[in-house]
């Protein structure tokens, strides 16, 4: 184990193991991080089973330490599971359990709500999982309320996140809750990520939007992103087109996955969520910066596309700073 003297943070080890899931808990609790000081996590993995045990990918895992390192875990990461009907062997329910009645923290990736489910602990919350497996969970334990829309869900000290890209999103949150914002801004800079996202935001988009990075709406679209704050009217769009507004929607439509309007909204959110995170103008001034009008109208479409209000994600995702005024 590291030197260093913080939580201990313990993931599991199966047959079968999920490579990505387990490799980001390595790398968020696991890799060194000299700037956070002696108090940083420790991290250590543990096998459930016997084994030379199997990961995707081909590789074969030999662990260090077997399940007794469980009762010695602060924080108990299960990244993800066999399979949605595969049972959960009874002395890891029994080490778990135990675990949580001394006040360990357990939290799951994607398919590893089985496995926290399987503990009975989530009996009477709310648990999240991959959406894929929303139906399975549901079915096996009845007494937990499965949500399939958010990234990630706490009920209590027992913590499940969406598919395998949201565990980054819970794991630095738990970074967040544990040592503050800028140090989950650190990690989540090492990662190369962008602004951690809300647990509350949705897992995917009902309409992916398609890759199409040659077309005649591209310039068009540099233009309104360096420009957000202007008057974007449809007629505007399709004249500097050189389309008319019938040929405008169509093509843009095709081009971005979503019709002009909600595309402008979406790239307004996205740029007011920039100015939040820097924390040096007033959620009025970011209003009229990205075109919004107004803080109202800003906090219609903010919390409808972020699950949350913009106070909430400035709080959340960025450090206190001087409010200062656009354009000084």
């Amino acid at each position: 184990m590291p030197n260093t003297s913080g939580p201990l943070v313990v993931a599991l080890l199966y047959d079968g193991l999920c490579t990505f899931e387990f490799g980001i808990v390595a790398e968020v609790f696991g890799l060194a991080r000299p700037e956070m000081g002696e108090g940083w996590y420790r991290f250590a993995s543990c096998a459930v089973e016997g084994g030379p045990l199997r990961a995707h990918g081909g590789l074969l895992v030999t662990p260090e330490y077997g399940i007794d390192l469980l009762d010695q875990a602060d924080i108990i990461v299960v990244p993800g599971w066999k399979g949605e009907n595969e049972p959960v062997p009874v002395d890891l329910v029994d080490c778990l359990r135990q675990a949580h009645d001394r006040g360990a923290r357990l939290a799951s990736i994607c398919s590893g709500a089985f496995v926290l489910a399987a503990t009975g602990l989530l009996d009477g919350g709310t648990a999240t999982t991959h959406w894929r497996y929303a139906k399975a969970l549901r079915t096996r334990f009845p007494a937990v309320a499965v949500d399939d829309a958010s990234l990630y869900r706490s009920h209590g000290r027992i913590l499940t996140s969406a598919g395998s890209a949201a565990g980054i999103d819970l794991l630095i949150e738990i970074v967040r809750q544990d040592f503050g914002m800028e140090a989950a801004n650190s990690v989540a800079r090492r990662l190369v990520m962008p602004a951690h996202r809300t647990g509350g935001q949705a897992q995917f988009l009902e309409r992916p939007v398609p890759a199409r990075h040659q077309s005649e709406i591209a310039p068009l679209l540099d233009r309104m992103r360096a420009d957000l704050g202007a008057s974007w009217m449809l007629t505007r769009m399709a004249s500097e087109c050189h389309m008319s507004l019938r040929t405008f929607v169509r093509r843009f439509t095709e081009a971005t996955g979503s019709p002009p309007g909600e595309w402008l909204i979406a790239e307004r959110v996205e740029q007011a969520k920039r100015l939040l995170v820097e924390r040096r103008h007033s959620i009025d001034e970011i209003a009229a910066a990205v075109g919004m009008g107004s803080a109202d109208t800003l906090r219609h479409h903010f919390r409808r596309r972020a699950g949350v209000s913009p106070q909430s994600y400035r709080d959340q995702f960025s450090a206190p700073q001087p409010v200062e005024t656009l354009g000084q």
